[in-house]
Order: structure tokens, then sequence, then C-alpha cells
């Protein structure tokens, strides 16, 4: 039986891992934790723990993982979109402190001298590897230096959708295959498509990284090996949603529930949200002329289930080897995602769809809990520094979440800051949500009496109190808009960047 199985004695595992914690090795040394960094992409708050979904949706691993840690049930990314939300985890700094608003940035040759969450292990004698998505996935943003080992997302699995070869060099680009939209729906925007492919399972690019993950597992062999920070990313439910058919086997069309919708529900918008509502929305109305709503809400559905079993085989994995009591584990999404809410279907937006997600923090000698306080995955990296003994960074945006490990119900006065796109952000409080574009449009919403966000407050003298102490929170100053791709040019194999204009050459090899 695993030391971090539920059905093991708590007061019995809380000494035992107080025993590692207060130098239990018999040499004397007290072992530095592992880290588990578990990452998977554009899941939203549809997992069982967090009850987004009114519906059932199947996601058992991540609920055992909920209930072994603390559960986060109020968290929020940086950023509501891949690249922005993981460069800022990962740095530990907001966009409006770095630049980096969107997907087109890459990370090193714009910051070369921040420390990133791998690197700053790796500085502390860590044994670093990866698999997957950690960074954005495009080439370029996972450079060698940052890892000791790391296992590259090459999309076997869809190389259709992979014809651009600044993004993509290491894949094989295809035609469509036959049978291709595997949905049935033609003419959705790129990737849009779901379904299960005529491959295997371990054929599945995330099985792939899961293979790399409980491999490296198994082959620990206990206290002689150096302290490890594993990183494993999954793609899914990103997508296109393509998973095996068992996984859309759980789901029947008649048990789908459709996202709550209201009519006029965009009437009270200023310009600048309208805008962000209707971007992708051709996707969604071609989705709905071809009466496939409840079509794709169960793929998505199957998606995060299929990512939730390929999580079980990491934490199953985990519990057998040698490291299960001493080793920290988070997992978080980068965003979240809108499947119709507010006539919108994509991500990009700074509502609750786009920005709550899944984040639970599991560390040896802290108690299991649930808490709703405010936070941000910007507080990751302080957190993992502090759980770790590892040196504090002062560029950092983040502020450590141990207080909340130690007591989920402790007094917190920050708010969770989310920022898309230079001068959009938004301010999300125990009870309030408050947003303000870079055109001065502004809105507010009470979660206590609104949690769809139908209402918008901002205008009402009797929020005026609430409106101007959330503002507070906002970027004074915005960081201009990095430099993108297109101002380098970038030598995949010897992993180098050279800006065109200066001509300096960025390094992401040791």
């Amino acid at each position: 039986m695993s030391l971090r199985s539920p059905r093991f004695p708590l007061l019995q595992w809380f000494c035992i891992t107080a025993i590692v914690f207060a130098g239990g090795r018999a040499d004397g040394a007290t072992p530095k934790p592992n880290v588990l960094f578990l990452c998977v992409d554009d899941m939203k708050d549809w997992v069982n723990c967090l009850g987004g979904y009114e519906g059932q949706v199947h996601t058992p691993n991540i609920d055992r993982l909920g209930e072994r840690g603390v559960l986060f049930t109020n968290a929020h990314c940086a950023s509501p979109k891949c690249a922005p939300s993981r460069a800022a985890i990962l740095t530990g700094m907001r966009p409006s402190t770095t630049g980096l608003y969107d997907n087109g940035h890459w990370w090193l040759p714009n910051l070369p001298n921040v420390v990133t969450i791998p690197q700053h292990f790796r500085n502390h004698g860590y044994r670093v590897a990866g698999a997957g998505k950690i960074f954005h996935h495009t080439a370029g943003n996972h450079p060698p230096n940052q890892w000791d080992d790391f296992r590259r997302l090459t999309f076997q699995e869809d190389p259709w959708f992979r014809g651009v070869k600044l993004n993509y060099p290491w894949s094989k680009h295809t035609p469509y295959p036959a049978g291709f939209p595997f949905s049935g729906v033609k003419k959705l925007g790129h990737e849009n498509d779901w379904g299960p492919l005529p491959i295997e399972d371990h054929q599945y690019d995330d099985a792939v990284t899961t293979d790399f993950t409980v491999d490296f597992l198994r082959q620990r062999t206990g206290d002689s090996d150096a302290p490890f920070f594993l990183a494993c990313g999954l793609f899914r439910p990103h997508l296109p949603w393509y998973v095996p058919q068992k996984y859309f086997d759980k789901y029947t069309l008649d048990e789908i529930v459709l996202p709550p919708v209201m009519d006029g529900d965009l009437d009270d918008l200023p310009a600048a949200g309208l805008k962000l509502a209707k971007d992708r929305r051709g996707d969604f109305d071609t989705i709905r002329k071809a009466d496939t709503w409840k079509h794709a809400v169960r793929a998505y559905l199957a998606s995060i289930t299929c990512a939730d079993d390929r999580l079980g085989h990491v934490l199953d994995a985990l519990d057998k080897s040698p490291d299960a009591d001493n080793t920290i584990v988070v997992l978080w999404s980068d965003h979240g995602w809108h499947l119709g809410e507010k006539q919108h279907w994509h991500k990009s937006t700074l509502w609750e769809e786009s920005t709550r997600v899944p984040f639970i923090v599991c560390a040896p000698g802290y108690r299991p809990g649930t808490c709703s306080r405010p936070v941000s995955l910007l507080d990751l990296y302080p957190t993992l520094n502090e759980l770790a003994g590892l040196d504090s960074i002062d560029s950092h945006d983040g502020k450590s979440l141990v207080p909340l490990l130690r007591n989920p119900n402790v007094d917190w006065n920050r708010p969770a800051v989310i920022e898309y796109r230079r001068g959009n952000a938004a301010v999300r409080s125990d009870r309030y949500r408050f947003i303000r574009y870079h055109d001065g449009g502004e809105e507010l919403y009470d979660h206590e009496t609104d949690p769809h966000e139908w209402k918008n407050l901002a205008a009402s003298p009797e929020h005026a109190a609430v409106r101007k102490e959330l503002a507070g929170w906002i970027a004074k100053d915005w960081a201009p808009s990095a430099p993108t791709k297109g101002a380098f040019r970038f030598d995949y194999k010897a992993f180098t960047w050279t800006n065109k204009k200066s001509g300096k050459v960025t390094r992401g090899k040791d």
C-alpha cells in the first residue's frame, strides 16, 4: 500500500513526513523534497472536485490529488492564453512586467537573464527533466539549457495541423487524412476538430509524454539519487479534441449539459469586451448551425477525462516509487475555456470561464484541505521556492502560498490579477470580478449573486468603492510589447536566436 494512499492512516503519514523533513537520512543530511510538476492545457473548472460543470464529469485522479493536498477553488491564470500564461508562471513575472503578452513571442531572447523554475531548481542541484507542453508548445520555447533531459512534443498524432515550419520544424507535415474532419463539421478554425483517431492509445502524443514521466519515476532507486524536478505537460484538453474512443464512451449525448447562456448577456458590455467575445465566434456559429454543440462539449469532456486518466498513471508511478513520501506534487492548467458562455468559443477573455483553473498543491508535512481564497498561478514559483528551501527571487510578482497551505482559512488580502494583452486586466477577489480594458471600458460582477457574470455593475453607484479598491491592484505601468518572432532569426538545430537589427545572438544550449 502506498504511503500516500487515502487508506494509509493519516497520523502515521504525518509522523513519517515529519521524520523526513527533520533529517531522517542515515547520514544526517536533510533530504531535499522532489517536485512533480503536472500541467494540463485549456482545462477550465470542469473537474469534479471544482464543480464547474453542471453535469457529471469523470476526473477521479484529479479528485484524489485534491483530497491529498490543498485544492484552491478560486485559482486563476496569469493570462488567458497559452504562451503568456506559461511564461508568467515559469518566470514568476506577469505580462505587464515582461512585455510577453501573446503567443507570438519567444521568451528567452527577450529575457535572456531570467531564471525560470526549471533552471532555478537545476542551479540548486536538482536533476531537472520534463516532457510535453510546459512552456508554450511551439519551437524555441523549451531551450535545452533549461533541462537535464527533455522529451519534445512533436505532434505525431495530428501532423496535418503542423505545417508552419517556424513553429513545428520537428514535425512531419502531411495533408489532411481520409475522414477529416473527424467531427463531421466542415469549415471550422485551425485545430478545431474532434474525435478518435485510427491509432493505438500509446501512439497519442500525451501517452508518449506520460510514458516518459512514468519511466523516469520507475528508474529512481532511493536516497542515493539526486533530488528531482520532473515536469509533465499534457496537451489535452487543448484543441483538437483527439482522444481514444473509450473516453467518448463515458459520455452520452443525452447526458451532456450545455453551458447556460442568457439572451442579452452582452448588452451591457463595453466595446473591448464585445470584441473579445466576438473573436472566434465563427466557430461557435458553425458548430450550432451543424447542430453539434453537444457533440463538441462531449469531446471536451472526453479530453478532460483522457488527461485525467494519464495523470493517474503518473500518480500511480509516484506512489510505487521510493520518492512517494518526499515529493511535492503540483497540478495546474494554464487557463480556462469558453464553450458558448458569453457567445464565445475559445479562451482569450477576462471572464471567469477563461481564467478559473484547477490548481492543487500537495506537499509532505501539510494537511489536505480546501482553500477558497483568490490566488494566482504567479504564486506557484515563490511557493515552490519556500517549500523546497530555495533562494527567493526579488523580481517575482507573486507571493508564496505556504501560509494558505498551513491554514487555508487564514486572512488573505490579495486578489488574483489576470492580464490579457497590453492594458487589459481582471481582478478577482473572494466575491467580485473587476475588469478594466485598455480603452477605459469596465465590468464588475458580484459572484455571490451572479456566478455567471451576466449583470455588469461597473456603473452602479452602490459598488463604486468596490470598483475603486479592485482597480488599485491593476498595474500602473505596462511594459512595451516585447519583440515578436519576426524580430529574430531562429536556428532550431543550434537553438540560437539572432536579433535581426542588433545582431545579438542568444543561445539556448549550455
